[in-house]
C-alpha cells in the first residue's frame, strides 16, 4: 500500500508540473512516506528524516515533507520532534498536495517579506550564501491531517513505477477494530472505489502492456460496492484481455468464502496463493486481540482453499508476545505452523501503538521485551524449518516465471512464480516483463535456483 501510495503521489505531482528526479540532492520537495504498523518502521522514518536535514542546512528551501501513516498518527507532534520538517500529511490529504505545497510557498514568501519589511539599513547585511538552518522552527509549518468519510481517491491516477507489475488499489481504510492495530486510526473507515473505474484502470494497464496486477486493500476481500463484491470484482479483473495474473492483497480470514474460492479455482489467470493472516494460535489471545475468529474457523478456512485449490500457496502474519500471551499460547502458535505448514509467515513480536486499544491492557499482560524477543527468534526458526521442508520438496518442479528485475549476481535474473516463490536463474536483462518456463534446481530456504527450460513468453500471451 505504501508503495501505491508513493506512486499515487508521484502521479498527483506530476500532472501539476512536478518532475519527478532520481535523488534527495536534485529535489526541491522531498516526501518521506511512512507507515505506522510498527513502530521500528517510526524510528527508521525519523532517521532518514534527519539525514535530510544535512541537505537543508545547505539548501533551506528545499521543503521536506512527511506522508502517510505515520504522519496522521503523530501529527503536529512530528513538527516539534523534528522541526525542519515542513509538511505533514496524512493519506487522505493527498490530493491536495499540489496546492498545500503552493500555500506552503506563499506562507515562506510572505514569512520573508515581512523579515525584510522588519530590517533597517544597518542590520540588513548582504549575504553571500544561505543562512544555515538550525534545529528550532525556522519558518512557516503545515499539518494536513483531516480525515475523509468519502476519500477513496476516485478519478486519481498513479505513476507506475514498474512495468512488469501493477498495485491497484481498490479499497482505503478499515472497518475492523483488532486492538493492536493502528489502520482505523489513520486511514478511517472502509472505502471502496467504483468497480467501473477499478476496471477501466486494470484494461488501461492492460494496454501499456503489463500483465500482472495486484489488488489492494486493508482487507481487501470485504470490498463492496453496490451489487458488486469482491468475488465478482476479482472474476471481472480476471478476465480483462490482456491481464495472465492477479493477485490480492491483504484478505481477512472471515471473509474467505465459497464464493471466492471458487472463483480462485476456476479463474486461469487468478494465482494459486493466498495470504492469510492467522496473527496467533491461541484463541484466548485472538479474542484479545479482537480478529473475531477461532483457530477452528481459520483452520476451516484453510481446508476450504486447499480443497479447491491443492497446490495452493499459503503465507501469513503472526504476531508474538500480545499483551497477555502465556508461554502456553505461545506454544498453541508454533503448533498452528506445524499444522498448517505456511510457504511464507511474516513474523513480528508485538509492537504498542499509542492510540490504540491493547496499549490499555493492564501493566502486568505486557511481556519483557528480552522474552518476546526470544519468542519472535523461536518462531522466526520454527517457520524457517518448515519453508526449508516445503522448498526442498519443490525442487525439480517446472514452473511459469514473470521476469521481474536483474539479480545482484551478474548474469542472473530474479523472476516470481504463480505461486509468489522468488527464482533466481541465467538470463538476459532484456527478459524483463516477459514469461519463462523455468526447473527449479536447487532452493536457499527461502528462494529457488533455476534454469530455463524453454524459449521467451511474451507477455501478452497466453
Amino acid at each position: 500500500m505504501n508503495i501505491s501510495d508513493g506512486e499515487l503521489m508521484e502521479g498527483i505531482l506530476e500532472s501539476d508540473g512536478y518532475t519527478i528526479v532520481s535523488s534527495p540532492e536534485e529535489a526541491d520537495v522531498v516526501l518521506v512516506n511512512t507507515c505506522a504498523i510498527r513502530e521500528h518502521a517510526e524510528r527508521r522514518v525519523l532517521g532518514r528524516v534527519g539525514q535530510l536535514f544535512g541537505l537543508k542546512r545547505e539548501r533551506p528551501d528545499m521543503v521536506i515533507g512527511v506522508t502517510g501513516c505515520m504522519a496522521q498518527r503523530m501529527g503536529e507532534t512530528l513538527l516539534h520532534q523534528a522541526p525542519y520538517v515542513d509538511l505533514v500529511m496524512g493519506p487522505d490529504g493527498y490530493r491536495t498536495l499540489p496546492a498545500r505545497l503552493r500555500e506552503l510557498e506563499g506562507a515562506r514568501a510572505a514569512s520573508a517579506e515581512g523579515e525584510d519589511a522588519g530590517a533597517t539599513g544597518s542590520d540588513r547585511m548582504p549575504s553571500r550564501s544561505p543562512a544555515p538552518v538550525h534545529a528550532k522552527r525556522r519558518g512557516p509549518q503545515l499539518a494536513v491531517l483531516d480525515l475523509k468519510l468519502d476519500e477513496n481517491y476516485q478519478g486519481l491516477e498513479q505513476r507506475r513505477t514498474s512495468t512488469v507489475s501493477a498495485w491497484v488499489p481498490i479499497q482505503r481504510g478499515c472497518d475492523h477494530r483488532c486492538t493492536f492495530c493502528i489502520v482505523p486510526y489513520v486511514r478511517g473507515p472502509e472505502k471502496n472505489r467504483d468497480p467501473h473505474e477499478i476496471l477501466r484502470e486494470v484494461e488501461g494497464i492492460a494496454r501499456s502492456g503489463i500483465t500482472e496486477v495486484t489488488l489492494l486493500g486493508q482487507t481487501v476481500n470485504s470490498y463492496r460496492s453496490g451489487e458488486w463484491s469482491f468475488p465478482r470484482l476479482l472474476r471481472e479483473v480476471a478476465r480483462v484481455d490482456g491481464i495472465r495474473r492477479v493477485r490480492f492483497q491483504s484478505p481477512h480470514p472471515n471473509d474467505v468464502t465459497e464464493e471466492l474460492v471458487e472463483v480462485m479455482a476456476s479463474e486461469p489467470a487468478v494465482c494459486e496463493q493466498l495470504h492469510l493472516p492467522v496473527q496467533s494460535g491461541s484463541n484466548a489471545v485472538l479474542k484479545r486481540m479482537l480478529r473475531r475468529y477461532t483457530v477452528e474457523s481459520f483452520l476451516e478456512k484453510v481446508e476450504l482453499v486447499r480443497g479447491a485449490i491443492p497446490d495452493v500457496a499459503l503465507s501469513t502474519d503472526v504476531i508474538v508476545a500480545f499483551p497477555g500471551e502465556t508461554r502456553e499460547q505461545f506454544e498453541e502458535t508454533l503448533a498452528l505452523l506445524r499444522r498448517v505448514r505456511f510457504d511464507d509467515a511474516f513474523t513480528y513480536r508485538y509492537s504498542p501503538r499509542d492510540g490504540t486499544p491493547a496499549t490499555r491492557l493492564p501493566t502486568g499482560d505486557f511481556i519483557d521485551p528480552e522474552e518476546g524477543q526470544a519468542r519472535l527468534e523461536r518462531l522466526i526458526e520454527v517457520h524457517r524449518g518448515i519453508q526449508a521442508e516445503i522448498n526442498r520438496g519443490e525442487v525439480g518442479r517446472v514452473e511459469e516465471v514473470l521476469v521481474e528485475k536483474e539479480a545482484r549476481e551478474a548474469g542472473q535474473i530474479l523472476g516470481r512464480t504463480r505461486r509468489n516463490k522468488v527464482v533466481a536463474f541465467p538470463g538476459d536483462p532484456a527478459w524483463i516483463g516477459t514469461y519463462r518456463t523455468v526447473r527449479l534446481t536447487a532452493t536457499t530456504s527461502a528462494t529457488f535456483v533455476g534454469e530455463v527450460v524453454e524459449e521467451a513468453v511474451p507477455a501478452g500471451a497466453g
